[in-house]
């Protein structure tokens, strides 16, 4: 369990798991608002097969062999030569922040898995799997009902604008009455929420409540900086440069075709309204909230590869080879950096066991350690190994400190690690450093 997924999936799991499945009243202390739906799915699983980390992990398993399968009937709409097929694959699973939720328990990839089954049942023309899909993908989280808006805007923009058909004949009844009922869920949810808490995701008592503010002038601006960022971020800025001397050189008949204005449309649509709320609001824009895209865009920069360019393979590799090597970039400590979307944070996992191994061999207390997020939460949320201890919050006068290179600390609490600490232990491994630190006497 890693990152935002430790609330996400352990807390609310665990709280399901210890209570009643449907008790879905989330203690206020971290309840964010969202769905318990992964909480509730692991605590199923873990009645079922036991309370263990790997159960976790085998509740993912389906939903990433369904995301594949899915991807690769997403594929053979766009790419119709089968024997490019596989190519196209590897690429989008190249990418870093996908790549990332296939090693941990998280929403991603079922979020991912629904989203393209209501994709590829608009591009099949099956209503049926549409229904079902939109049902699931709006009740799990709020950014998964973002991309259920995001998917009508698709259908209406596509059906009126590339497949040119009346506007009458878009919003009938049949179209009007799947959207609704496959969204019931998620309208039952929310409904249910403002009913018997009030709120929906922040409260003026809320941990994350200064995570949801609007914006002024300053901080909108900084958010779109922010927000172009995460897409060149981890290798993608191949992909984009990519596009960009694309359709300087061939743009018109790039645009002719039609499954390209598809793809263009449906890489925006589908996370319209999640950019949206991005940009107006204080809430950190994280890397994963447009994977949905970045698969899009992968596809895109496909098609434009075997459409319009003779040297295939060298381009293809090029691209390759940046989406892999994404998970290398490091940046230096002073900069926040998206570790639940990068590959690069693998090492800690180890690391942190044994860290917490040498504390307990030198009989220092993991309680009397301060730590930073995501690592203040009970041990035993994170690996499942009946460790019930948690550390400390930072606050500067702690005599123990323990620091991850993949924990994003504000200037003031690096400069403290710098002036006010020495260094008592250091672990590497790879591109990750653990540090115990022990402050200076005074």
């Amino acid at each position: 369990m890693f990152w935002d997924n430790v609330l996400f999936a352990s807390k609310m799991g665990n709280h399901l798991y210890e209570n009643s499945l449907f008790d879905w009243n989330i203690p206020i202390s971290f309840d964010p608002g969202h769905p318990p739906f992964l909480g509730f799915l692991l605590a199923i699983f873990w009645k079922i097969f036991g309370h263990e980390l790997w159960v976790s992990h085998l509740l993912i398993l389906p939903f990433t062999i369904g995301f594949f399968f899915q991807i690769r009937k997403f594929i053979s709409y766009f790419i119709e030569a089968s024997n490019k097929h596989f190519f196209l694959f590897i690429l989008i699973i190249a990418e870093p922040s996908l790549a990332t939720s296939f090693v941990i328990v998280n929403p991603e990839i079922i979020i991912l898995f629904f989203f393209f089954l209501v994709v590829n049942s608009i591009l099949f023309k099956n209503d049926y799997l549409k229904f079902i899909g939109l049902i699931f993908l709006s009740i799990i989280s709020y950014r998964s009902m973002m991309l259920v808006a995001g998917i009508f805007l698709y259908d209406v923009l596509n059906k009126l604008y590339i497949q040119r058909e009346k506007i009458n004949s878009i919003l009938n009844f049949k179209f009007l009455l799947i959207y609704f009922f496959g969204n019931i869920t998620g309208i039952s949810f929310v409904v249910w929420r403002l009913i018997t808490k009030g709120w929906l995701q922040t409260h003026p008592n809320s941990p994350w409540a200064s995570l949801w503010q609007f914006v002024d002038i300053k901080w909108f601006v900084k958010n779109c900086f922010i927000l172009v960022q995460r897409y060149l971020d981890f290798g993608k800025i191949f992909i984009f440069l990519f596009l960009i001397v694309s359709f300087i050189l061939f743009g018109k008949k790039i645009i002719n075709s039609i499954k390209n204005k598809q793809l263009l449309l449906l890489s925006i649509s589908s996370v319209f309204f999640i950019i949206l709320i991005s940009l107006i609001s204080t809430n950190t824009i994280g890397h994963r909230y447009f994977i949905v895209s970045y698969i899009i865009f992968i596809t895109l920069s496909f098609r434009i590869i075997i459409f319009f360019f003779t040297r295939k393979k060298i381009i293809y590799s090029i691209l390759f080879l940046g989406l892999v090597t994404g998970n290398l970039w490091i940046y230096p400590k002073e900069i926040s950096q998206g570790w639940d979307a990068t590959l690069a944070h693998i090492p800690y996992h180890s690391l942190r066991l044994e860290a917490i191994n040498y504390l307990n061999k030198e009989n220092i207390n993991v309680e009397d350690v301060a730590s930073f997020f995501p690592n203040l939460t009970k041990l035993d949320f994170v690996d499942f190994k009946g460790d019930t201890r948690s550390f400390q919050k930072f606050n500067k006068k702690n005599k123990y400190v323990f620091y991850a290179t993949v924990f994003n600390l504000s200037d003031d609490e690096l400069k403290s690690l710098e002036n006010d600490y020495n260094i008592l232990k250091e672990f590497n491994n790879f591109n990750i450093t653990i540090n115990i630190y022990i402050l200076k006497e005074q």
